[in-house]
């Protein structure tokens, strides 16, 4: 059950970022496809989140400290990109249009949106 409300979670805040950002797209003709669109990105970008982000994080710590955490924005933004990238693979539209500074910025909407709502999403015990 927790699994839902993470893709749910991911799928709300790329939604708030493509309502936010112009250089980012969520491909559907109707509110339907667009929903199910959401919801196929929002899973990709929590699995992706979940296993690639770990790895780049611990390799690139001493450059995470050396920025003072500026490269996790960096980070961010290249996992946001990878998620465009396996979306339309698969056959779901997730665009984004530049890595500088669309992805900069979108991944830092995503990143706020998620903490707001997963504050909202009760923890199972």
């Amino acid at each position: 059950m927790r699994i839902i409300g993470w893709i749910l979670v991911n799928a709300i805040s790329i939604g708030i970022a493509d309502w936010a950002l112009p250089g980012i797209e969520v491909q559907g003709d109707s509110l339907p496809a667009k929903a199910l669109t959401l919801l196929v990105v929002g899973a990709i970008f929590g699995l992706i989140g979940a296993t690639i982000k770990p790895l780049l994080k611990t390799l690139g710590f001493c450059f995470i400290v050396l920025t003072l955490g500026l490269l996790l924005l960096v980070i961010n933004a290249a996992m946001l990109m990878l998620t465009s990238w396996v979306s339309h693979k698969v056959g779901f539209g997730l665009y984004v249009d530049t890595f500088w500074w669309t992805a900069i910025f979108g991944s830092i909407i995503i990143s706020i949106a998620s903490a707001v709502l997963g504050a909202l999403v009760p923890d199972e015990q």
